[in-house]
Formats: structure tokens, sequence, C-alpha cells
């Protein structure tokens, strides 16, 4: 897999946590939130399959039906 640089601001104290925390399991600061960012992205394919669902739903229809309209735009906009 291709890197891709990216710059990233955060406080001095969480930056300094985060190289201390890096340190300590032997990694990269980078490691650390590209793991992180791994665990919250990788529900990606779920959410494109349940948005493909959704879709298929809004063009087909689900069977409801409200019932004849028995309203004129006026009758809805008289004041």
């Amino acid at each position: 897999m291709t890197t891709k640089n990216i710059t990233l601001s955060m406080p001095e104290e969480l930056v300094r946590r985060a190289k201390v925390l890096a340190a300590q399991r032997d990694t990269s600061v980078s490691a650390l939130v590209a793991q992180l960012l791994e665990e919250l992205v990788g529900d990606v394919p779920h959410y494109d399959q349940a948005w493909a669902e959704e879709e298929s739903l809004m063009a087909d229809g689900i069977g409801l039906r409200v019932g004849d309209i028995t309203w004129t735009r006026d009758d809805l906009h008289i004041r």
C-alpha cells in the first residue's frame, strides 16, 4: 500500500503524550494515527452496502401509499 503524507495540527501536550505512547509501544505517532483511523473507517464497506440498499429502496419504493390527493396547491396556501 502506498502512503501519503498529511499535516495535522494538535495541541502540544497531546503531541508530547502521543510521542511517549508511541515510544512505549515501539512504534511511531504516524503508525498510531494510522491504526486509529483504520479502526474508525474499517466499517466503510458496511456503509457502502447499506447505502446501496437505501438507494434501491428509494428507486423502487417500499409500497407505501398515502391515498388520493383531494386538494390543490391553492387549497394548501389559503391564508
